[in-house]
């Protein structure tokens, strides 16, 4: 696996700032350039002014926020960023929609964030810019809902990656695990949820066929590890999953597809909340 290029958006929080730590330790492994993008989230309603009042708005204000911004970017976890590639991007807008404007343009090999999504509504709520940007970005996302400050360096905690696969859609996710663990010297484990009511339109598939078509997919891409099926809800027995076996890192798949179920189903959007650990979405 090689990271050339990592997109941190940074919101000075309590959460991105564990964002920040995992996105330095990542980048300084691989040797690969940091973006940091901070967005100033600023929506200027548009109102039906009098005519007296049309004329030349005045941005100025919005150029005082860049400014304020860049200030702060160039201060910004200076001891975790030390001899890391750097480049600092600030701009004003719609947050989500800037992060996924410039990772169209950049074409970032990974993305890291925090998703907000935590506190008494977090089993509801994933904060709305990661599900906007993991909707529309192509490159894969690095995320959770708790992402922590560690004393260790990302890559002695690595010893576990947890694929999770919904069948419909593993080979990406179970080629960016079996490099990302490879990379790392991690074990690889590959858990699959049986679910008791089948997606409508989705054939009925057993424990004992999903095995062996996991199995089939694991000659097929050289790919070794345990397998893990379970029955039950997908986003509860990977939870479950990565409680129970010390995973460091879950990979989900995504849809390559959008449509209107978007290209993060469901069970997807459940997992990144409620997993133990950081989550991987390719």
């Amino acid at each position: 696996m090689k990271l050339t290029k990592i997109l941190l958006p940074v919101d000075f929080s309590e959460q991105g700032d564990g964002a920040a730590q995992q996105a330095a330790a990542l980048a300084r492994h691989f040797h690969a350039g940091l973006i940091l993008l901070h967005v100033n989230p600023i929506q200027v309603a548009a109102l039906m002014l009098p005519e007296a009042f049309s004329g030349p708005i005045d941005t100025g204000w919005i150029t005082a926020l860049e400014a304020q911004g860049r200030k702060e970017l160039d201060t910004y976890r200076q001891a975790d960023l030390a001899g890391i590639d750097v480049r600092k991007i600030v701009v004003t807008g719609d947050p989500a929609a800037s992060i996924v404007d410039l990772a169209h343009r950049e074409r970032p090999d990974l993305i890291v964030m925090p998703t907000h999504g935590y506190g008494p509504f977090r089993r509801f709520l994933l904060g709305s810019v990661a599900a906007k940007v993991l909707h529309d970005v192509d490159a894969p996302v690095w995320t959770g809902a708790h992402l922590q400050k560690s004393s260790q360096p990302m890559w002695k905690r690595i010893g576990k990656v947890m694929c999770a696969i919904d069948l419909r859609m593993a080979e990406p996710a179970l080629l960016w695990a079996r490099d990302f663990a490879s990379e790392f010297k991690a074990e690889l484990l590959i858990v699959h949820a049986v679910e008791e009511k089948q997606p409508e339109g989705s054939p009925a598939i057993s424990a004992a066929q999903a095995s062996e078509y996991i199995q089939c997919l694991q000659r097929k891409l050289s790919i070794a590890g345990e397998i893990l099926i379970e029955e039950g809800n997908p986003a509860q027995v990977v939870q479950a999953a990565a409680n129970r076996r010390n995973a460091d890192l879950v990979v989900i798949g995504r849809s390559p597809r959008e449509g209107v179920s978007g290209r993060l189903r469901t069970n997807a959007y459940s997992i990144v909340r409620d997993a133990p650990c950081p989550v991987v979405s390719v």
